[in-house]
């Protein structure tokens, strides 16, 4: 019997990404292929890349050269993959190149490069497939590409318009993943609250029930499952309200992931943002006042091109008013393709750089201040990493990758995955610190 070929695998970019690299993955041990952890060794790389900015795709392509230089033989997909004469021009050697979701396109490029050699009584799959993350939690995508034509974003033109999976469909993957021993499911998409609009709330049936596809049905069912389900992503829609209750319950984590990009009115409406109202600050006071444990994430942009200094401190006074959590900011950056380019009055990058350094300043004070309402509470927490004296984890409030972390100080044996109960001892400026 022939060896099984072993492929090399670089992921970049988000979480959609990584999913996809999930599936893909997932497909390829199913027919047998072996991962390798190196690039020296293996028969190719497949490199999923990111092309959403022009520093990611920078990235996309310096990976693609480490990988050519390394291995020889090279296959690319992804976001990047829809602008194929980039990557020519960059490295014209590789062997293939492919869109983000072409899953059949990356393997009929993989078994023409380096064929198959399957074996059905070795070659294993669990059911749940093939996860790129650590075993308790996992990201679960209810849909592809978006509606929406924000003025600096090209992921529509990248990945399409919104397509929503079956609620049934997406499910059963997630029974799957809860009884392979994942703990906390976390669900993404380029607009979460937007799920079901393109299938009109199409009907679906799960566990011998009939469900709409919607995002409020969407939380009710997940929240049968007695796993941590973190949603993110989701755009302030007002059906958006309709969710809060079920986090209040306990049925969903009370946390909420809503990129805002912006409070100015004007900003915004350059930006083309869907679902701007007046009134958040007012939504957000009544989801607090029914959910009061809720966390709220967000990321913004500084610098937008007409962004002006008044803008700018109306968004600064907007933090002070409505003490967003979780926040993270990004300096504007041109992305080919985009028609902000075309916007007037760009912000110099000195100008954009001491406003980036004043956001992060305000928001790192406003987040030290609520995280130290809740030292001396107690806190759920579930256990990243196990070390002898100090343990990683995260509470309700904490995604993984992006938000913060519960250092626990303890000599008791905890495992990866593992949900405790903390005491809060002492908060920084974005963590915690507890003890059992």
């Amino acid at each position: 019997m022939n060896a099984a070929p072993k492929i090399s695998f670089v992921s970049l970019g988000c979480p959609k990404a990584l999913v996809d690299s999930e599936r893909i993955i997932t497909r390829l041990r199913a027919e047998g292929y072996e991962l390798s952890r190196t690039h020296q060794g293996a028969d190719l790389v497949v490199v999923n890349t990111c092309g959403f900015l022009d520093s990611a795709k920078a990235e996309s392509l310096a990976a693609i050269g480490d990988a050519l230089k390394d291995n020889g033989r090279v296959i690319v997909t992804g976001c990047m993959g829809a602008e194929p004469e980039q990557i020519r021009a960059a490295h014209p050697s590789v062997l293939a190149i492919t869109g983000p979701q072409q899953y059949e396109s990356v393997l009929a490029a993989v078994h023409e490069a380096a064929p198959p050699s399957h074996d059905p009584f070795l070659d294993l799959v669990p059911p749940q497939g093939i996860k790129l993350t650590p075993r308790h939690y996992a990201y679960l995508k209810i849909s592809e590409g978006c509606n929406n034509r924000c003025t600096f974003c090209i992921i529509p033109k990248l990945r399409g318009d919104l397509v929503s999976r079956p609620l049934g469909d997406v499910m059963r993957e997630a029974e799957k993943l809860v009884a392979a021993g994942v703990k906390e499911l976390l669900v993404i998409s380029q607009d979460t609250s937007a799920y079901g609009i393109d299938v009109k709330y199409a009907e679906s049936q799960w566990r011998d029930r009939t469900w709409r596809t919607k995002f409020l049905d969407l939380s009710q069912a997940l929240g049968e499952l007695g796993v941590w389900v973190r949603m993110q992503y989701v755009y302030p829609y007002p059906h958006v309200d309709e969710v809060i209750p079920l986090m209040a319950e306990g049925k969903i984590l009370p946390y909420i992931d809503i990129p805002f990009q912006h409070a100015h009115p004007d900003v915004l409406r350059r930006m083309k943002r869907p679902a701007h109202q007046e009134k958040t600050a007012e939504r957000i006071r009544r989801w607090r006042e029914i959910c009061p444990e809720l966390t709220i994430r967000s990321t913004f942009i500084t610098g937008f091109p007409g962004e002006t200094e008044d803008e700018f401190q109306f968004l600064l006074d907007w933090l002070d008013e409505v003490q967003l959590d979780r926040v993270g900011c990004f300096k504007y950056e041109p992305v080919a393709g985009a028609t902000s380019n075309a916007l007037a009055d760009h912000v110099p990058p000195d100008v954009m750089d001491r406003r980036w350094h004043r956001f992060m300043k305000k928001q790192a004070e406003i987040s030290a201040k609520r995280l130290k309402k809740k030292v001396g509470t107690r806190q759920q927490v579930i256990v990243d990493e196990a070390g002898p004296t100090v343990v990683k984890a995260r509470s309700k409030g904490d995604a993984p990758d992006i938000d913060g972390a519960v250092y626990i100080h303890t000599k008791r044996k905890l495992n990866v995955g593992e949900l405790v109960t903390v005491k809060i001892d002492r908060a920084t400026e974005y963590d915690l610190h507890a003890a059992l």
